[in-house]
């Protein structure tokens, strides 16, 4: 990737993909003809979309222009059996077997060899505490894909699901809940992370006609009464938009991301927050989120609400003055890869010295490359197949010469454009 002065413009980022999962599985679940705006086109959501089309719910419209129609089936669904391959979407696999077995069929979820790494026990027996039959068909790690859901509804009741994981499970249950012939109530053991993500899923549901009470750590009560359908709007991707405020932070520019403000649903718009604290200047409008760079400075900073952007934060501590520590984010070891350990190993290749913690890194800035990671003045980075390890250290490459991104065709899973629109915006 080759170097760039300060990077200076504007960009709207494709619709979000933790919106665009939540609707489409409600929007599939309700009573009626819900349209959806904004939608996000990415491997993500179209394997989500494909498995509702299997399923036997119409999905029409064009989803390239972000517009959907989908004719809910009322929690009814129109074919009972299905073999539904997943990809190595989390929020699919977590939100669709808590979503079926509210239903009533025979149903088996996997995907890549990477998704049978990554667990869903928690779910599968907060699950079975409000009545489902599911179960793992992983014979060598029990509690992960695939899945088998054997569904004849949900009772209702109260179900425990530890927080420290992944919010996806409660999210997960959430949803499922209004199908269930009586009042769920939802109780979080230990600490739970992604907080946003959980209030985010929350104001979903209202929208599409549920009854959610209770804070996002627990209790949480949600009462029995299905979905009907809705016009629902999706935001732009603040996680995609953390890339361009970071590319103004590290470049030493200004950017500005449209569609947002500091009252999104999405938590990642606090990465703004954290660029504040490393000395950048935040201008906040109704519909916008603008960056202006400033001299940077390493931060000591608790991520577990914002944990998909640590990889973005990893790219900016590298031109920081002082040492960065991020905290707060041991459940990153269970994304598309080990979010700590890849991500470390990586950000060494530019010669910064990176300590890991069981809860995250600490990072100093980067120094000359190590001749054993570089040949011929590239610096090769692995992604690991992971989305947000492309699209977040391709930055370095803004002001670091020689930077060789592998499998950058990755970024499909969230925003396939990403290439062209980084480049449409530094050039």
């Amino acid at each position: 990737m080759a170097t760039c002065g300060p990077v200076v413009g504007s960009i709207r980022p494709p619709g979000s993909k933790s919106l665009t999962n939540r609707a489409l599985v409600l929007a599939a679940l309700a009573r009626g003809t819900s349209k959806l705006t904004g939608v996000l086109d990415s491997e993500d959501t179209q394997v989500m979309i494909e498995a509702w089309r299997k399923l036997g719910i119409v999905i029409d419209g064009d989803v390239e222009q972000g517009h959907l129609n989908i004719q809910g089936c009322g929690g009814n669904l129109p074919q009972r059996t299905a073999e539904l391959f997943i990809g190595n979407s989390g929020t699919t696999i977590r939100f669709l077997t808590a979503a079926l077995a509210a239903c009533q069929g025979e149903f088996t979820l996997d995907g890549i060899a990477r998704m049978r790494e990554r667990p869903i026990g928690d779910l599968l027996v907060a699950l079975r505490q409000l009545g489902a039959n599911v179960q793992s068909l992983n014979s060598m790690r029990a509690d992960c894909p695939p899945v088998k859901v054997s569904a004849r509804g949900l009772s209702g009741g109260v179900a425990r699901v530890a927080g420290n994981i992944s919010s996806q499970y409660l999210s997960g249950l959430m949803m499922a809940a209004p199908l269930a012939a009586d009042t769920v109530r939802l109780e979080v053991e230990g600490e739970l992370v992604s907080v946003p993500y959980v209030t985010m899923t929350a104001h979903v549901m209202s929208a599409f006609g549920a009854r959610v009470s209770g804070p996002a750590s627990g209790p949480i009560d949600i009462a029995a009464t299905g979905y009907t359908a809705a016009n629902y709007e999706i935001e732009p991707d603040a996680s995609a938009a953390s890339y361009f405020w970071a590319a103004a932070a590290i470049t030493g520019g200004d950017v500005t991301v449209e569609g947002l403000s500091s009252q999104s649903l999405q938590g990642d718009v606090r990465f703004c927050k954290v660029l504040e604290q490393m000395g950048c200047q935040i201008v906040q409008q109704s519909h916008s989120l603008r960056v202006k760079a400033g001299a940077l400075q390493g931060v000591d900073v608790d991520m577990s609400d914002i944990s998909d952007t640590v990889q973005t934060l990893g790219a900016v501590a590298l031109f920081a003055n002082g040492p960065t520590r991020v905290r707060g984010v041991a459940h990153n070891r269970h994304k598309e890869t080990d979010r700590i350990a890849d991500l470390a190993r990586e950000l060494r290749k530019f010669g910064g010295r990176v300590d890991e913690h069981e809860d995250g890194l600490t990072i100093w800035p980067a120094s000359e490359p190590e001749a054993s990671v570089t040949a011929g003045g590239i610096t090769t980075i692995e992604t690991y197949n992971d989305h947000r390890m492309a699209m977040s250290l391709a930055l370095v490459g803004l002001r670091r010469p020689g930077v060789r991104i592998l499998n950058p065709a990755c970024t499909a899973k969230t925003y396939p454009n990403y290439w062209s629109e980084l480049q449409h915006l530094v050039s």
